[in-house]
């Protein structure tokens, strides 16, 4: 028996979806009507459907008409307006689907198999942006492209999102060999005509990468390799250092020794306004990039900084899930605290558009919208499972942790920002410190951590980085 369901939104999306279910006999759903907050079209007829009026109704409609599930058609939506009619739908009992957003209906209308689950990054609260396939083809095609840290969350979806464009070879380099092995897998059986080069390999071994880059000759480099995880890095002060700073450098060193023409570096709105050890390691890496930018010839050196990502492991949004999944408590820091949100799949295709922009030196930030609180984030997620925030599951405050920081920035005060070529893009142009010394900095970082000395590190880092707010430990 087709499932009885109501059209959220009586504009041209919904009508679309309307249509294809009218058009598809074997489709599975019974139209009974539309929601619309517009009150100028209750009473309506739309391809022979009513309009019901507005979404407040569907918790008195559903028992009333037999409603088993809600399609979510406003592919302009805000964030709130999905959050709404998806909180809607569990007060009253029901499934609830969306539609693919503003740029999958520009370039066609809806289909059924496009109606899915709602997912987290439909509570982003604006559009996903969209990107110049073309100019990335055109950059990518027979070029060999290696990307470290290919066995992370970041640094395999670039591989995945890349492997499209025609490369001449892809090079997984990971230290992880279980990590490379899945992505190498999972890579050649959806790309099976692309040639993949799986790499084992540190890149704090500064040795074995200048080989390791001598033999794979790569033309573009995409640097996600780094510790990421800010309380980790807390109580591993030497291993930020060892990794983010180091590893960049021996990254740097190896793709200026070969003749790469465009590395890119992952970075975080965690090195702005560093609290914690890791934000201001990978805030010495941007300076890095930035010096080396200017004192060596090639490759072209971009910085990509950008916010939480969902979806990637250890990140916030996981966590939630699992908490969910086992009935709780979600576990939040602060009440208070903010974090911006983008979706994997769009932070990975930042980091490929910026590969092709720029002069060298510059910082690109995307346009990340409003940041969201996480405990708004939390109760979204619980909703989104079906379940009441604070009834079904419960939500426990715990205090942020060392190194956390209650809101982040993407941009540090002064530093100067303006437009890009894509309209979603910022770019940042970074200074250096008034006193930095590359090889200074690098032999004072080298010496504390051959001693462990994590105050020392703490210390240091604070003192160098004018914006910073590391204490000692």
């Amino acid at each position: 028996m087709a499932k009885r369901v109501v059209i959220i939104g009586a504009g041209e999306a919904g009508r679309m979806v309307v249509r294809e279910i009218l058009t598809t006999p074997d489709s599975g759903f019974e139209v009974v009507g539309y929601l619309d907050d517009d009150l100028t079209l209750k009473g309506q007829s739309l391809e022979a459907k009513p309009v019901l009026g507005p979404c407040e109704n569907l918790t008195r409609l559903v028992p009333e008409m037999a409603i088993e599930e809600a399609i979510i058609a406003v592919p302009t939506g805000t964030r709130e307006f999905v959050r709404r009619v998806v909180s809607l739908c569990r007060d009253a009992g029901i499934g609830f689907k969306i539609v693919p957003g503003m740029i999958e209906i520009i370039k066609g209308p809806v289909r059924l198999e496009q109606i899915r689950d709602v997912h987290p990054e439909d509570l982003l609260g604006r559009e996903t942006v969209e990107f110049d396939d073309g100019r990335l083809r055109t950059g990518l095609a027979g070029r060999r492209v290696l990307v470290t840290g290919a066995g992370g969350s970041i640094g395999g979806e670039i591989c995945r999102q890349i492997s499209r464009f025609g490369l001449e070879e892809l090079q997984l380099l990971g230290r992880g060999e279980n990590q490379i092995f899945d992505i190498e897998h999972e890579l050649r059986a959806t790309f099976p005509e692309l040639e993949i080069r799986a790499i084992i390999a540190d890149i704090r071994d500064e040795a074995g990468l200048t080989r390791t880059f001598g033999q794979l000759r790569p033309h573009y480099v995409y640097h996600a390799a780094a510790h990421k995880h800010v309380h980790y890095m807390e109580a591993f002060p030497e291993e930020a250092v060892k990794n983010n700073v180091f590893g960049t450098l021996n990254v740097l060193g190896a793709a200026n020794e070969v003749g790469v023409e465009r590395l890119v570096m992952i970075s975080t709105d965690k090195a702005v306004n560093p609290h914690g050890v890791m934000g201001a390691t990978k805030r010495v890496a941007e300076f890095l990039m930035t010096d080396w930018a200017a004192t060596h010839d090639s490759p072209r050196l971009l910085t990509v900084r950008f916010g939480n990502v969902l979806g990637s492991r250890g990140s916030v949004v996981p966590l939630f899930i699992g908490q969910i999944r086992s009935g709780g408590p979600v576990t939040v820091s602060d009440p208070e605290a903010t974090r911006f949100f983008m979706s994997l799949r769009e932070a990975c295709m930042l980091v490929v558009q910026a590969s092709m922009m720029g002069d060298g030196g510059e910082i690109f930030v995307l346009k990340m919208g409003t940041p969201l609180r996480i405990i708004e984030v939390a109760k979204d997620l619980i909703s989104l499972h079906g379940l009441r925030p604070g009834v079904d599951v419960g939500i426990d405050i715990v205090g942020l942790r060392p190194g956390e920081k209650l809101h982040e920035d993407l941009t540090v005060h002064g530093e100067d920002v303006t437009g890009s070529e894509h309209d979603q893009i910022l770019t940042a142009h970074p200074e250096l410190p008034r006193d930095w010394d590359r090889g200074a900095v690098l032999a004072r970082l080298e010496e504390l951590v051959q001693t462990g000395d994590g105050g020392g590190i703490r210390g240091f880092l604070s003192k160098l980085i004018p914006d910073s707010k590391l204490g000692n430990g």
